[in-house]
């Protein structure tokens, strides 16, 4: 029987870092971690299987967390099975829009 192999995130450190900024993040990063590196997503559709919140901003993947407080910006390549932590913002930070240059 073959082992199948998750998502890899890249990278964690990003995450732990949020939450040194925003204590309140701790719990539902984990759980976003824990999610994607089990995950054999190929396409948003799975991803919206999984995590009903993502949608799909240009090349980004954006996940809505902690009730709409803060959004996760990540860039997924399916092909390679990665998913890069690239921001995330409050829901105002993200709403400047600065993180999309």
């Amino acid at each position: 029987m073959a082992v199948t192999q998750g998502m890899h995130v890249i990278s964690r450190k990003k995450l732990k870092q949020a939450v040194e900024r925003h204590r309140d993040l701790e719990v539902p990063l984990d759980v976003f971690f824990r999610i994607a590196k089990k995950a054999q997503w190929k396409n948003l559709s799975d991803v919206r299987k999984t995590l009903a919140s993502a949608d799909a901003i240009g090349k980004w993947t954006v996940f809505n967390v902690k009730g709409n407080r803060y959004r996760l910006i990540t860039e997924i390549n399916y092909a390679f099975g990665r998913i890069y932590i690239r921001h995330l913002l409050t829901y105002a930070e993200y709403d400047r829009g600065i993180w999309k240059l």
